[in-house]
């Protein structure tokens, strides 16, 4: 299990499984300092983890969250990624 920053925890597998299911071998971070409804990369590791954070409208994908995740082995960080929302290149999460 992870611990949020700002509360809350998710199992690190379950976002294995997200990454998989979206047929990529990758998540973007998309930190995004703004509400869930004004946030624009829906298919970010920030986005996905607001749905377990005590306070969805808080960003959650922050450096210590991305350490913890890195920290499992599960993953590597890597500084360009394609956003699938915008098509830049991005900081993300590959899976190992």
């Amino acid at each position: 299990m992870i611990k949020l920053t700002y509360g809350g925890q998710f199992n690190e597998m379950d976002l294995v499984a997200h990454i998989k299911a979206s047929n990529r071998k990758y998540i973007i971070q998309g930190q995004q300092a703004v509400s869930l409804n004004n946030h624009t990369k829906p298919n970010s590791l920030d986005y996905w983890l607001r749905q377990f954070g005590s306070n969805p409208d808080t960003k959650q994908a922050d450096k210590c969250v991305i350490g913890l995740l890195v920290a499992t082995g599960l993953f590597k960080e890597v500084s360009s990624l394609p956003c699938p929302d915008t098509g830049r290149l991005v900081k993300g999460l590959i899976l190992i």
